[in-house]
């Protein structure tokens, strides 16, 4: 690569990173731009997610706590508007993301699960929410979008859409190529250094940058100053085999993306030709990335056994592929963004698993960050947003695995409708108790 010079640098070829660069250059196409890539673009979790498409309305409640109802709704809008851009984006520009807008469907599997049902009719009623987001489902009503022995009522967010992660990944990569940026891929940072301009170490060379963007989901934890901002966790997913006729069978043949109302969710979605995705929130959770929140065999059994429980006439359908990796879950619940090193060293994490549609309005947050912009989107109260810390270690890897561990023991419980043990469902409940928007 040899030593170079660039107006923005940036660390991470994600969706965060590929947004913020093309945002960058469409605002200002003589921005040079560079990229750097430890694996290939979209390698991470952004190629290799569910693709589950929406915005950041259905943490109204959390955005409400944090900002008011006026920054709340500003934040939902203005994510709501980002993904609707991305569409258009790679409509115009040819590119079939199968992007697919047949709603989002949460359903209850369990009585002890109908409680969140009613969490949902009361964020209806509350002020500045859409009226018209979510439509409160029957179990018969599920029934006709998509029919299981586990299901029973549900809610329909009406807006949300799926996606295919690797496409959308791989066609920004393109875009952003045809708009000038240069990308080195295989290129790990090995450090960067704070000043005017900033310097970014790399095995094959040095970038000498105005501004930096970094954008490294889960591995964020490994900049110094945000140990203890985010925490990996992992999450994993099996394919089916193709199966059109079993999916008619069961009735889902919508395009809804599925999730039920666990703390460690499970999430779902067909393939144009007849799959079923289904994924969840899975183990693994620590301050370091190891190779068990990439591949983790147990996980897989575990969700192939689930899938065939909800699904029994899919038995008999074999697993085509298994995948995983690992997302940057934060305190809130909710993204942050901010400026770091003498203001122009500018980061974005903690998409909590559902940076999909969100990672959008981050390029839009950083890419104005970077060109030193006050504008509709650096003033988003999720700007400069200090996310609660985690305790330090060695209390926070104990402790994520431990409350992690009865948080999915007290999930499966209520699941198969029994009440959980007692003393794991204190612990389930310690996150929220202490003031993190996470487990029960």
């Amino acid at each position: 690569m040899g030593p170079l010079r660039a107006d923005v640098a940036i660390v991470g070829g994600g969706y965060t990173g590929l947004w913020t660069a093309y945002h960058l250059k469409r605002a200002d196409p003589t921005t040079e731009v560079v990229l750097l890539e430890a694996d290939i673009c979209g390698g991470g979790p952004s190629g290799r997610n569910g693709g589950f498409m929406y915005g950041l309305w259905e943490d109204f409640g959390i955005l409400v706590e944090l900002f008011g109802v006026e920054g709340a709704v500003r934040v939902g809008e203005a994510s709501e508007r980002a993904v609707d851009s991305a569409v258009d984006v790679f409509r115009g520009a040819g590119i079939d993301i199968w992007f697919e807008r047949s709603g989002h469907l949460n359903v209850s599997t369990s009585p002890i699960f109908d409680e969140a049902i009613e969490e949902y009719r009361g964020l209806l009623s509350h002020e500045g929410f859409p009226p018209d987001l979510y439509e409160v489902l029957s179990a018969s009503e599920v029934a006709l979008r998509c029919r299981s022995p586990q299901f029973r009522g549900g809610v329909l967010q009406t807006r949300g859409a799926t996606v295919q992660p690797a496409r959308l990944a791989r066609g920004l990569r393109a875009l952003i190529l045809g708009l000038g940026v240069r990308i080195f891929e295989g290129t790990p940072v090995d450090g960067i250094q704070a000043g005017a301009p900033a310097r970014i170490t790399t095995r094959s060379g040095e970038v000498m940058a105005d501004q930096v963007v970094l954008g490294l989901n889960a591995w964020s934890n490994q900049l110094p100053g945000f140990r203890r901002s985010v925490i990996p966790r992992s999450s994993h997913i099996v394919l089916t085999e193709p199966a059109p006729d079993r999916l008619r069978e069961i009735g889902w043949t919508g395009g809804e993306g599925i999730g039920d109302f666990r703390a460690t969710l499970h999430y779902l979605r067909t393939t144009p030709d007849g799959r079923i995705a289904f994924g969840a929130g899975t183990g693994s959770s620590s301050r370091e990335i190891d190779s068990r929140m990439s591949n983790d065999p147990t996980w897989y059994r575990r969700l192939e056994r689930q899938l065939q429980k909800w699904f029994p006439e899919f038995r008999g359908v074999g697993i085509d592929a298994v995948w995983g990796g690992p997302i940057d879950v934060s305190a809130h619940h909710v993204p942050f963004f901010g400026s770091i090193w003498g203001g122009n060293v500018h980061y974005g994490m903690g998409f909590t698993g559902g940076g999909v549609g969100p990672c959008v309005l981050g390029g839009r947050i950083l890419s104005s960050l970077a060109l030193g912009r006050r504008d509709e989107f650096t003033t988003l109260p999720l700007v400069g947003l200090r996310s609660k810390r985690f305790p330090p270690e060695p209390l926070l890897s104990i402790g994520a695995r431990l409350t992690l561990e009865a948080i999915l023991r007290t999930d499966d419980a209520w699941e198969a409708g029994r009440s959980g043990n007692p003393l794991l469902e204190m612990v389930a409940r310690m996150p929220r108790r202490l003031g993190y928007n996470l487990g029960h």
